[in-house]
């Protein structure tokens, strides 16, 4: 028995549990639970095939042992989950998966899985340890390599969920897994989007989303998942940019990587926090960063005297196009919102501190705006900056962006106690039965400057904004 495996069961309270009260049986621990033992890492999760007892009968066992919460995730299958309910991380639940092996055959079971390092299986109660495809050794190389062609043709997600390992894990992919996902990359259409973006923000959660996105391009994986790429890939370099877009954009995310590991405690407790769409902000933010120049394309211009290239409202328009690619992926409308206000405001903060006369006001007001949303913001600026050397941008001109920046950072942080949101002082309904007014471009103009004032401090009461509204349908009329 590997010892590294033997050590880690041993020290696992409930597999050494499981393996006492079911001591006769054919219990394997497989998959992802071993690959993580044999690479030192913590386990939350634990998939269990049994092979001499109903998957059912034996998840139910377990469940009144361990007191947890009973789940059926395929009837049909025979895979069934077990959520315990006392767990030291909230946000990483302790779970047990337990199914049945396809055909009643462990070997089968494994020749039908996606990649070798999640092919191996133990016995906890013997210690046998089943690698048919020489997965322990691509643990050790650092290699993907596939089971079977085929299984990319039976579920083409596990295209996907190479790029997934490689973002969390680092491995570099086989030859030969290469070339098979160059030969399907075009079914990767046909998974439900909820699994694709399932699969998407975790390779975004992983620490080297970066090297994995390089890759996916180089497999043509990339832009069947986002088509959008084609247009990036038009985009060179220039004065400003020493990266053509595509890799701008993915050096943005792998810069937003190195800002989080190199930031204080407070930085990286708020961005892995998870808010939404049930991944942390981090994640979310490195998809934003893919994201933020996709406006580019469509708002390409080059001056004819200078040569400049320009990308006017390039901002604007991006935080409108991501909105029907993320909707198509069946993002929440929190998800949604979050990734087009990064992209609707990724120039802002610099833009703000660039400014000669900036003042508290003017700061303070950009804090309101963002909101809860500030420290996101200003990281994604951060890396725009630091993804963007081209030949006229000096290496001073980026210490002193970066320098307004952590100025812009440390006031947020200095601020929090005064930051509080901002209060709907007047609503439509109330606008309307006031002024006599009726559902109209003025009435969205209106409640639109009221907040604008709001943001800059100038009304603060309803009786302000009152004031405002008559003001401006006098001016109107």
């Amino acid at each position: 028995m590997n010892t590294t495996i033997q050590n880690e069961i041993m020290k696992d309270k409930i597999l050494s549990r499981i393996a006492a009260e079911f001591s006769g049986n054919n219990i394997y621990v497989v998959g992802g639970t071993v690959r993580d033992y044999l690479m030192g890492k913590v386990s939350y999760d634990r998939d269990l095939i049994i092979t001499d007892m109903e998957a059912k009968d034996f998840a139910q066992s377990l469940n009144k042992i361990f007191n947890s919460t009973f789940i059926t995730l395929d009837e049909e299958n025979k895979i069934y989950r077990l959520v315990l309910k006392d767990s030291d991380d909230i946000h990483n639940p302790q779970m047990i998966d337990i199914t049945n092996p396809i055909d009643n055959s462990l070997e089968m079971d494994l020749m039908r899985r996606d990649l070798t390092i999640n092919a191996i299986a133990v016995n906890i109660n013997t210690g046998e340890v089943i690698d048919l495809f020489g997965g322990v050794a691509d643990i050790k190389n650092k290699t993907l390599n596939y089971i079977e062609e085929g299984n990319f043709m039976d579920d083409p997600l596990r295209l996907l969920r190479v790029y997934r390992f490689q973002a969390t894990l680092d491995f570099d992919l086989g030859s030969d897994t290469i070339h098979a996902i160059c030969k399907y990359s075009d079914l990767i259409e046909k998974p439900a989007k909820e699994r694709v973006l399932y699969e998407l923000m975790k390779l975004f959660n992983g620490d080297y989303t970066a090297k994995a996105l390089i890759n996916m391009n180089k497999t043509w994986l990339l832009e069947e998942v986002f088509p959008i790429v084609k247009e990036l890939k038009q985009v060179p370099p220039n004065s400003h940019h020493h990266l053509d877009l595509l890799n701008h954009s993915i050096e943005t995310v792998n810069q937003i990587q190195m800002i989080y590991e190199n930031s204080d405690d407070r930085v990286k407790e708020h961005l892995n926090r998870c808010d939404f769409g049930g991944f942390p902000r981090l994640a979310h933010l490195k998809l934003a960063g893919f994201l933020h120049d996709i406006g580019k394309f469509s708002t390409w211009t080059i001056e004819k005297d200078t040569g400049r290239h320009r990308f006017i409202k390039h901002d604007d328009v991006g935080s409108k196009l991501v909105k029907p690619i993320l909707k198509s992926l069946t993002c929440s409308n929190r998800q949604i919102d979050y990734i087009s206000e990064m992209i609707k405001n990724h120039i802002y903060p610099s833009s703000l501190m660039c400014e000669q006369d900036v003042n508290e006001k003017a700061m303070m007001r950009y804090l309101r705006k963002l909101n809860d949303n500030v420290i996101d913001n200003i990281v994604l600026a951060k890396a725009d900056r630091l993804s963007a050397r081209g030949e006229v941008i000096t290496d001073e001109m980026i210490e002193n962006n970066i320098s307004n920046l952590d100025k812009l950072q440390n006031f947020y942080f200095e601020s929090l106690e005064k930051l509080t949101p901002l209060p709907k002082l007047v609503d439509g309904n109330e606008l309307m039965e006031r002024f006599n007014l009726t559902q109209s471009p003025l009435l969205g103009n209106i409640i639109a400057a009221i907040h604008e004032a709001q943001l800059d401090g100038d009304v603060t009461t309803k009786e302000q904004a009152l004031d405002l509204a008559k003001k401006l349908i006098d001016k109107k009329e």
